[in-house]
């Protein structure tokens, strides 16, 4: 992915679709963000979604039914053709996938969820009831996605299904941003509509 994940970086760098990240503003429940960049047979993606439209919660996993949760739901969002559906015509399988949990006050130690030293750490100096109210007030959890995708015939690339609604039932929308030869264009798309339509950005 290293290879092509310049592109992506490059390409979302635009100030089109700069702005359109932007109005997307902060962490709002029901809505999470797709960006993707389609150079030549190459399609990079980028997933950004918030922890409770993933796996319910935001808080940090302290239950083995939480922890579950979370890699469950790391699993499912590191096989983007199961959420992305694009045309069989077109051809497209994975180069590079990857998916993790991250949060806004720090992001390294809950991508590799350290969450249990951290709890020790805070035990020692609050009493419990002290360390849930910080989990609540300051824990605001995000999944980040990203994708390389392969084409051999990305002309035929007419459409995306979001299977992505039905796997998430907490999802309701993805704002999503496109970087194509063709330009760059922002889409929204809902649970009740959910399929975007790509022609004339190719």
């Amino acid at each position: 992915m290293k290879q092509n994940l310049p592109i992506l970086l490059s390409l979302l760098a635009l100030p089109a679709f700069a702005e359109g990240t932007r109005e997307l503003g902060s962490h709002e429940h029901g809505v999470g963000e797709l960006n993707i960049a389609m150079e030549g047979k190459t399609i990079a993606m980028e997933l950004h979604a918030p922890g409770a439209d993933i796996v319910g919660f935001e808080y940090a996993a302290t239950s083995d039914e939480d922890r579950a949760a979370i890699e469950n739901a790391v699993a499912t969002l590191a096989k983007p053709l199961d959420l992305f559906s694009f045309p069989d015509a077109a051809k497209c399988t994975v180069t590079r996938a990857s998916a993790e949990l991250e949060a806004e006050e720090d992001h390294d130690e809950h991508a590799k969820h350290d969450d249990h030293d951290d709890h020790d750490d805070h035990a020692e100096h609050d009493d419990h009831g002290e360390h849930d109210d910080h989990a609540e007030e300051a824990s605001h959890t995000e999944f980040h996605a990203e994708y390389v995708l392969n084409c051999d015939n990305p002309d035929a690339i007419k459409k995306i299904d979001f299977a992505y609604f039905e796997a998430f039932p907490n999802a309701l929308e993805l704002e999503v941003q496109i970087v194509s030869s063709a330009g760059a264009k922002a889409f929204e798309v809902e649970r009740d509509a959910p399929t975007l339509d790509l022609r004339g950005m190719f």
